[in-house]
């Protein structure tokens, strides 16, 4: 069974996000960029599925510039057999919207006809949760979201998922779409040979013509503001002034 798990590159998580002066976007220039790390999840748990005798192929891929040649090293080098790089735009500025992206993915799914597709369940920059589900829609395939735990029994994957309740366990049939969380587990450090060997392995370059994909944006982005900065907190004496002051200055009551 293939295991198809797309990547993305996206500013480190360890980088403070700066905020253009004239609000046209965030600001990329000299700005150390990693994989997405819900994606690195996807990935580790791909290969431990190689480890474990389930799959027979791990295939890394991204979608976006040409520098996400980078991103698909560190998956192969972590231990993906082989990665495609669908090169969208040349601008870095440029986000492929979630929609362009299952439709790209669904594409090469058509192609590599994988088993199992694991992917993170957001990336860190935009937060727009979105993908997954409508490569689900797209395929027609089995979904299961939110993935804390994943096994494969047979011609079926059993999914714990993490819900606002707690936690839920589902059984869907193979293929699926499997968006993973944090605490499914915790990604490998590539060794220095892995490290080298992914320099050898294929990498293989296309455009979203090759797919017969539109990618032109669907949104415009107007303006881009940092968040609001946090007031000030305050102590009050007795639970009346607190409720006195949750109901007529903070009017949540």
């Amino acid at each position: 069974m293939k295991v198809l798990v797309p990547v993305k590159r996206v500013i480190d998580y360890n980088v403070k996000v700066r905020v253009k002066a004239d609000g046209s976007g965030v600001d990329l220039a000299n700005v150390k960029m990693s994989m997405n790390p819900f994606d690195e999840i996807a990935v580790e748990e791909a290969i431990r599925l190689k480890e474990a005798g389930v799959a027979s192929e791990v295939i890394a891929v991204s979608i976006g510039v040409k520098q996400a040649q980078e991103t698909l090293r560190t998956a192969l080098a972590m231990g993906a057999d082989r990665a495609i790089l669908i090169v969208a735009t040349d601008d870095v500025h440029t986000d492929i919207e979630p929609l362009a992206v299952a439709k790209l993915l669904k594409a090469v799914i058509d192609a590599e006809e994988p088993g199992l597709v694991l992917a993170g369940k957001q990336a860190i920059d935009n937060d727009m949760n979105a993908t997954g589900q409508m490569l689900a829609a797209l395929t027609g395939w089995a979904q299961a979201t939110f993935a804390s735990e994943v096994r494969i029994e047979g011609e079926h994957a059993v999914v714990t998922r993490e819900v606002d309740g707690g936690l839920q366990t589902i059984k869907v049939a193979l293929p699926a779409i499997v968006t993973v969380d944090l605490r499914l587990n915790e990604p490998r450090y590539a060794s220095l040979p892995n490290i080298m060997k992914a320099k050898k392995k294929p990498i293989d370059e296309k455009t979203p013509a090759d797919y017969g994909v539109d990618v032109t944006p669907r949104l415009n982005v107007l303006k881009t503001v940092e968040p609001a900065a946090r007031q000030a907190g305050i102590k009050v004496s007795s639970v009346d002034e607190l409720i006195a002051k949750l109901k007529d200055e903070a009017g949540v009551l």
